[in-house]
């Protein structure tokens, strides 16, 4: 199973954004996008969750499968 860091970043490069794009959409810090991707961050908060799942344009079950 894929983290929550594995499947941001998945979903992040089929939209051909980086991580300063998901950032500018989303509202979340770089430095806290950059933690979750690289999986210091196990588990964000579910604010942080929703804002980058609707920036991505999936859903929070999604980024947590």
């Amino acid at each position: 199973m894929a983290t929550i860091g594995e499947n941001i970043k998945k979903y992040r490069n089929r939209l051909g954004m980086t991580q300063d794009d998901l950032v500018r959409k989303s509202g979340v810090k770089h430095t806290t996008l950059t933690k979750i991707e690289g999986d210091f961050v196990q588990k964000p908060g579910v604010q942080v969750i929703a804002k980058i799942a609707k920036a991505l344009s999936v859903s929070i079950e999604n980024l947590l499968k």
